[in-house]
């Protein structure tokens, strides 16, 4: 005689594990045809390698430049004399449309590192030319200083550091 407050429980049964199983195999098939398709959407290896380049800088003479490329953008790498980080240091904050010291901008005083593309339209502006003795961008005429700063011209944005670290004394590892 069963209680009618007792709510009445069956055992498991034979029907009740297929279902389980079934659906656990179900669950486990799927995902292994949903796995290839996601994997497939990584990045191979030739795009990784592109993501972080290794300089060496130890043939860089104090006022002397080399460009590199990562990522498809010219890198800007410029060892740069007492005089031009003098002359970064000094600049006024006042006097920058985009104001950033210079040494939130390198990590080594005599080494800058920046992205070479103008920040107006994306033109690569010539070194050591302009008002300010650092870059300069013939296309719209923007001026950046030895720190890679805009000074005077249309770009809106100082030219971009990229991430980069010293792996040695005259090693970088941009990325």
């Amino acid at each position: 005689m069963t209680d009618a407050h007792t709510p009445v429980t069956e055992e498991p049964n034979r029907r009740d594990f297929l279902y389980l199983a079934t659906g656990a195999f179900a669950a486990i098939g799927a995902a292994n045809i949903v796995w290839p398709l996601i994997d497939q959407m990584n990045p191979d290896a030739s795009v990784k390698a592109l993501s972080s380049i290794e300089v060496d800088l130890s043939a860089i003479e104090s006022g002397q430049s080399i460009t590199v490329t990562w990522r498809g953008k010219p890198v800007f790498i410029r060892r740069r004399t007492q005089a031009e980080v003098g002359d970064a240091r000094e600049v006024s904050f006042a006097d920058l449309p985009d104001p950033e010291s210079d040494a939130d901008r390198v990590v080594k005083d005599e080494w800058l590192i920046m992205v070479g593309i103008c920040t107006h339209l994306g033109c690569v502006p010539l070194g050591q030319a302009g008002d300010f003795n650092g870059w300069f961008c013939p296309c719209h005429g923007s001026h950046y200083d030895t720190s890679g700063r805009i000074r005077k011209g249309p770009a809106p944005k100082n030219l971009e550091i990229p991430p980069y670290d010293f792996v040695g004394d005259t090693r970088i590892k941009i990325g």
